[in-house]
């Protein structure tokens, strides 16, 4: 099966970004009643951080969230295959200047989990080598395109959760930005609960401890998926002023607040359909219906 979808994704990229994005849409409402636990997940989700939303509202976010989620998913046909030259022309850079100022320093691009963050990697490397941290996938053929797509321009370096942070901080006193992606529940081990929409929500405070460690600038950095047939924005924002502090969970809770503020301006293509929530205070029920 994984094989087929891989070889559909490759015949895809021949076709307009137009056709590819009506295609992943439909694929993305038709997911919706596909897999009803990661809808149930991001109905869980949508009515914990947006309870000023009446059901109806929190549904038609959920269900354009899918269609970005497939959308995303056809790009990769371009993502994976399409020549440089389109790649660049599918998403545009704005604030390259930030990070280009700092070259040869010690950076950390704080990356949220925006459906459009393969796209921003991957145009990325286009105009430098970086290093990241990224989540084995347990398909291992999917997995291995994965890391082969993020990897195919420039001199990449990924390393698995697994791996630990001591390659990454080599690679970055070598001068290589760190593509980071902090902001997901992956259990109570090495995480602090602060807020994300006023639910307390564990989260790892790696953002301030690397920054301190590696002496790091912190710039954020999001992609927008657009309008079909338009593309991607990566913008790169100015570095963070006194970040970090002495202070771990007002730093961790910082970064939680611009995420916030990113969701805000686009709320469909954040990642739902992730258990956010999963990890609960010492006593506190599950949210979600798996977990009670």
């Amino acid at each position: 099966m994984t094989r087929a979808v891989i070889g559909l994704l490759w015949l895809m990229q021949f076709l307009p970004l137009r056709a590819i994005a009506a295609i992943g849409s439909a694929a993305g409402a038709l997911l919706y009643w596909l897999i009803p636990k990661r809808r149930a997940v991001t109905r869980v989700n949508l009515a914990k951080c947006f309870p000023d939303l009446d059901a109806a509202a929190r549904e038609a976010l959920a269900r354009a969230h899918f269609r970005a989620i497939g959308r995303a998913f056809f790009d990769h046909a371009l993502l994976w295959w399409a020549p440089r030259a389109r790649i660049e022309r599918l998403v545009r850079i704005e604030g390259l200047e930030h990070l280009q100022t700092l070259k040869g320093a010690p950076v950390i691009l704080l990356v949220p989990h925006f459906v459009g963050l393969d796209a921003g990697a991957i145009r990325l490397a286009c105009e430098a080598n970086c290093t990241a941290i990224y989540a084995r996938q347990t398909n291992p053929l999917f997995d291995e395109f994965l890391r082969r797509g993020r990897n195919r321009f420039g001199d990449q370096r990924t390393y698995s959760r697994q791996d630990g942070i001591r390659p990454v901080l080599a690679r970055m006193r070598e001068g290589r930005p760190l593509y980071y992606l902090p902001d997901q529940d992956y259990g109570p081990r090495d995480t602090i609960f602060v807020p994300f929409f006023g639910v307390p929500a564990a989260t790892i405070p790696g953002l301030a401890r690397i920054a301190r460690v590696a002496r790091a600038r912190v710039l954020p950095c999001v992609t927008r998926m657009l309008p079909a047939g338009a593309g991607y924005v990566l913008r790169i924002e100015a570095p963070w002023d006194n970040f970090p502090t002495n202070d771990l969970a007002a730093d961790t809770r910082r970064m939680n607040a611009y995420i916030e503020q990113c969701i805000a301006a686009m709320p469909e293509q954040y990642n739902w359909i992730h258990r956010r929530f999963k990890t609960r205070p010492a006593g506190e029920a599950g949210f979600y219906p798996e977990s009670r």
